[in-house]
């Protein structure tokens, strides 16, 4: 457990398994949330997600990261007005292992492959406003072992349902409700 020096500042809730390592082939369910939770993304009419240019952005980043992560597959995803939820299953690459296998691709873990698509979204979305290093999303993700079949069909479905229970989403805020931002302050 780290020292917290400063007692007036909350401490972080540590959520990670500890000892597990991340990079081990398996499923992982993972939330990320926009910066402060704002609706940058898109909006939800009658059930369904309409997304915005930046919602478009961040989609299209999720579906790129295989091409960046050798043995990374995407299950079920989904953009919300201000988090995305998906699941990525990790399997061992063909050829790992083998002498002489050269794997050129990055280093493999869930922290590396969340790391990468807010740094990838984050920029894409920062060229698109016609700014450079302003925050998209909010430090840190959520994420969440898939260890059965069971398991994995019921985050599929509630991925699948989440446009139509946005109204009860516990990642829906009153203020992210009314905070639609386009671009940052100059």
């Amino acid at each position: 457990m780290s020292h917290n020096p400063n007692p007036e500042t909350p401490r972080r809730k540590q959520i990670r398994l500890r000892g597990y390592d991340y990079s081990q082939p398996g499923r992982y369910f993972v939330t990320v949330c926009a910066l402060e939770k704002t609706c940058i993304f898109g909006e939800i009419h009658d059930g369904y997600f309409d997304p915005s240019p930046v919602g478009n952005i961040v989609r299209e980043c999720w579906f790129e990261l295989p091409y960046h992560y050798a043995g990374l597959y995407l299950d079920e995803f989904i953009v919300m007005p201000n988090h995305v939820h998906g699941v990525m299953i990790f399997i061992d690459p063909v050829g790992v292992g083998l002498k002489g296998h050269v794997n050129a691709s990055r280093r493999r873990s869930v922290l590396e492959v969340v790391r990468a698509f807010k740094t990838f979204s984050g920029r894409r979305i920062n060229e698109m406003r016609g700014v450079s290093g302003c925050a998209v999303w909010q430090r840190g993700y959520y994420e969440h072992i898939v260890r059965t079949d069971k398991a994995l069909d019921e985050i599929r479905k509630y991925i699948r349902n989440n446009p139509l229970n946005w109204e009860k989403d516990p990642e829906r805020s009153v203020s992210a409700v009314r905070g639609r931002v386009s671009n940052p302050p100059s």
